[in-house]
């Protein structure tokens, strides 16, 4: 008799289980559909239904990430610039099926970097490097102003955008130091 219970047991187990894989391949959170390609339709983090084999789920992380990108750059009086940039970012979640069959969904890295490097490179040409020093606010904010413009048209919403390094080449940074050193002399 208790044999009898075990085996319609794990029948019963055995159905509940293969009925669940189906269900669960059925779900999904964003969708690419094997015979029309990417929907326009971005559904959001809810459970829904698709057809399995014929419709694949494609998952963006929507979240704001940080993101430091480090350049190398001169400045209006030739001068190199070491200058670090921190950008927190996210997609604009109706423009992720653009992102995908343009950028694909490693969108963040290329776009972000080559974006932030020609920013970078046309602002801070406009600027001698005494400049960058006294003016930073101003520098950032025509940096944010731009790079926010640029962002975008690739469908990239940024949250704040940061300058979090600027140093200067060897040359320049001796020759600022010896200054100041002859200006402390100089008042003594």
């Amino acid at each position: 008799m208790a044999a009898k219970v075990f085996e319609s047991t794990g029948k019963f187990g055995l159905v509940l289980a293969v009925a669940g894989g189906v269900v669960n391949s059925a779900l999904y959170t964003v969708i690419f559909d094997r015979f029309r390609g990417v929907q326009d339709i971005v559904v959001g983090e809810e459970t829904h239904f698709l057809i399995p084999w014929v419709q694949k789920p494609i998952i963006f992380d929507c979240h704001s990430p940080p993101c430091n990108i480090p350049v190398i750059t001169g400045s209006k009086d030739l001068q190199n610039v070491n200058i670090t940039l921190r950008i927190i970012f996210r997609p604009v979640v109706s423009q992720l099926p653009r992102i995908f069959t343009s950028i694909r969904e490693d969108y963040d890295e290329p776009v972000l970097t080559s974006i932030t490097t020609k920013i970078l490179k046309s602002v801070l040409a406009r600027f001698d490097a005494g400049e960058l020093i006294t003016q930073r606010e101003l520098v950032s904010r025509q940096v944010n102003n731009d790079l926010t413009e640029r962002a975008a048209t690739f469908g990239l919403i940024l949250d704040d955008v940061s300058l979090t390094h600027l140093t200067f080449g060897k040359e320049f940074t001796e020759a600022l130091e010896a200054k100041q050193v002859a200006r402390q002399e100089k008042s003594l």
